[in-house]
């Protein structure tokens, strides 16, 4: 788990299946007033990107209860919650989670969307800490490869 400083709000990345997820939970307390994620997802332009993102990630997404899920969309009455629609459509670019560390996590791809409905500018600073965190993880990676070179036994020959 690592930490990256948006525009005085922290907010969580983390590893989960072989990808990069942030907290989103996170990212809504740069937005002003009282906004929740669940007015992010009845959105019917983000359950747009939503469909596409998993028709190109996930082979085992649930098409039908999506296409059930979007035609409720921009309803008055329509909510529906992260845990809800991973169960319903079986979404892999979101997760919730509860207790100690918890919040609703979203792949990057969608997190970087996420952040543009915050603010433009909070996604382009969003986009250029998490790319400093990456930087970051390569230098650490490269040094630490040097480091355990020597007890390797291999030997490095310049050109």
């Amino acid at each position: 788990m690592a930490k990256i400083q948006v525009k005085d709000t922290e907010i969580t990345v983390v590893q989960a299946n072989n990808a990069e997820y942030i907290c989103i939970t996170d990212m809504i307390k740069a937005k002003d007033g009282d906004f929740f994620v669940t007015d992010w997802l009845r959105n019917r332009n983000t359950l747009e990107y939503l469909g596409i993102w998993e028709h190109v990630n996930n082979a085992l997404f649930n098409y039908g209860e999506f296409a059930i899920i979007k035609s409720k969309s921009g309803l008055n009455n329509f909510k529906i919650s992260v845990k809800e629609f991973v169960e319903r459509t079986s979404a892999i670019g979101l997760y919730s989670k509860a207790g100690r560390y918890g919040g609703t996590y979203a792949h990057k791809d969608i997190a970087f969307e996420f952040a543009m409905w915050i603010s433009p500018e909070f996604k382009i600073y969003l986009v250029r800490e998490f790319q400093r965190l990456k930087e970051e993880e390569q230098k650490q990676l490269g040094w630490l490869c040097l480091a355990l070179l020597p007890s390797s036994g291999v030997k490095l020959i310049p050109n």
